[in-house]
């Protein structure tokens, strides 16, 4: 049962957040404005070094087409090396462990997985990857993956900026992001990982005796770094393959509290740099109430089995808070776990598909913004049916190929999900690995091609994915739940640049009642859409038995 101390907990770690993250608006605003800084003196000779080396004009800015295909291009060599790594490892260095180099489906797989901030599994880290592998491929792609997602979000602003006259320079707001935000803060919170008793180390493997006097192996490495821009940067893979339900990855409630927080923070941060580029601080209410109403939706849709039944599924960490991260890493498309998902009750699994299905809640850090403007142009939309007026936002017009390019964006999520979760039943990809066709086996499905759709990486399968089909096909969801979406809304922000921008004040979008609309809006949308297969997964075990959803 939920008690009151629990409460207080989870009020306190959001404001928090809040708090923080207001505090840290500021500065993000500034770093993608190119706002003087005191850090200009130490930094600005770096990164200055970096755009020569690299061949780019720093004071050259992109449209929306050649903004994109930087990012992608950025990207697809990204995927390429860590690829190579993954394969050879076994001839690299820093493998003490003497691990062999992956199969090419599984290094493909991870290789885009990481490069696209999705970090969805199909391996045991501890037992299949190098130090030099965890360091190279898997923790460097989790700072750029990052990287990328803030910097198209930044992007999708200035569209919408009355002064922006082009969308900025990708390659510019990808290195600042790194030196002036995500190299500092995981800095900060490995120091503070480590301190909590998170190991951070490159001396190898242990093997001790148990007082039964078995032969146990102590997992370690460079684990701390790693934590911390995987929940900063939401990017949600572990070090290990139990992700931070394994107590050295997460060893106490305060290192549980502090990986939640980190998860927050630049999500929320971004609903306030939102108004601050706009110039419009107001035009962030609906954002940040919209994308926590619909988080409160999701707490209390989780948290009904705890005061009803009761939950225990974490001895450590407690089916309390282990409910309320599975809510936090699903909202925030991290993906980190601190339970195993086969635990859970059917009614915390259902919140967890609405945070991966919503992606703005308040989303991931970037991305979950963008879709939180897509949101906001739809109900603008139905809103102007509605009342019979030509829709508008922030005094532009929306057109017909606005709401196109939105809907497109909408719909691409249930096609990339749905079309692979018929096709692992028909293929027989989903029986091959012991997954049935009941109401579990269709949760567990479903919810592999959702968390790789939403570029979220939480799933039930892991290691036992480790197929061709599954490989392949949940690579292929990963890539187009990436840049589909990405290239669209980089589209819209393109096409309102240079947009007149009406006087008048015609439909308040800062307002209370428009914030519900939204709400209301985002919650129809996706109910509709996959209700029936809701339905068909963790609602239907809900009915079938109050009792935890693989029990």
């Amino acid at each position: 049962m939920i008690d009151a101390s629990q409460i207080l907990s989870l009020i306190l770690i959001l404001a928090v957040t809040l708090i923080l993250a207001r505090l840290l608006a500021p500065y993000i605003t500034r770093v993608f404005n190119r706002a003087p800084t005191r850090l200009d003196r130490v930094l600005n000779p770096v990164e200055n070094g970096i755009y020569r080396i690299i061949g780019v004009d720093p004071n050259r800015s992109m449209g929306w087409k050649e903004y994109f295909l930087a990012a992608l291009l950025l990207n697809v060599v990204q995927i390429i090396i860590a690829f190579l790594i993954l394969l050879f490892q076994d001839k690299l260095p820093l493998n003490p462990q003497g691990f062999p180099g992956l199969t090419w489906d599984l290094a493909f797989h991870t290789a885009i997985s990481f490069a696209t901030n999705t970090n969805l599994q199909h391996y045991n880290g501890e037992t299949t990857l190098s130090y030099f592998s965890q360091m190279a491929a898997i923790q460097f792609l989790q700072f750029t993956s990052a990287a990328t997602g803030l910097c198209v979000a930044i992007a999708l602003v200035r569209g919408f900026t009355a002064r922006s006259k082009a969308l900025g320079n990708f390659y510019v707001d990808f290195v600042r992001s790194l030196t002036r935000l995500f190299l500092p803060l995981c800095l900060v919170a490995s120091l503070a990982f480590v301190g909590l008793g998170v190991p951070q180390t490159l001396s190898g493997y242990t093997l001790v005796k148990t007082v039964e006097g078995a032969t146990q192996t102590i997992f370690v490495g460079p684990v701390a770094s790693l934590v911390s821009i995987m929940q900063i940067g939401t990017n949600g893979g572990g070090y290990y393959g139990a992700n931070s339900a394994y107590p050295f990855q997460n060893p106490s409630p305060a290192s549980d509290i502090l990986e939640i927080l980190l998860m927050l923070l630049i999500p929320t941060a971004l609903t306030f740099v939102y108004g601050e580029m706009l110039g419009k601080r107001k035009e962030s209410r609906p954002i940040l109430f919209g994308a926590y109403a619909l988080f409160t939706v999701n707490l209390f849709i989780a948290f009904i089995p705890t005061t009803t039944i009761g939950q225990g599924i974490e001895v450590r960490i407690g089916g309390f808070f282990s409910a309320f991260w599975t809510v936090v890493t699903t909202a925030v498309t991290t993906g980190s776990v601190n339970a195993s998902l086969f635990a859970m009750h059917p009614l915390v699994i259902l919140s967890a598909f609405l945070g991966m299905l919503i992606q703005a809640t308040p989303g991931g850090k970037g991305v979950g913004l963008m879709y939180m403007v897509m949101y906001v142009v739809i109900t603008v939309f139905i809103v102007g049916l509605m009342s019979g007026r030509t829709p508008e936002y922030l005094g532009i017009k929306i057109t017909a190929r606005d709401v196109k390019l939105v809907m497109i964006t909408f719909l691409v999520h249930p096609i990339i999900i749905l079309v692979p979760t018929v096709l692992a039943y028909a293929t027989g990809a989903a029986k091959a690995i012991g997954i049935g066709s009941g109401s579990l086996g269709f949760t567990q499905i479903l919810y592999e091609f959702t968390t790789a759709a939403a570029n979220n990486g939480s799933d039930f399968l892991g290691a036992s994915a480790n197929t061709m089909f599954f490989n392949i096909s949940t690579a292929l969801v990963i890539l187009l739940g990436r840049f589909i979406p990405i290239a669209l809304l980089l589209a819209l922000a393109g096409s309102m640049i240079g947009r007149k921008r009406s006087m008048e004040v015609g439909l308040r979008t800062d307002s209370a009642s428009f914030s519900f609309v939204l709400v209301a809006s985002i919650l129809l949308l996706v109910v509709l859409t996959f209700f029936p297969f809701l339905a068909l997964g963790p609602i239907l075990a809900y009915f079938q038995g109050h009792v935890n959803i693989f029990a």
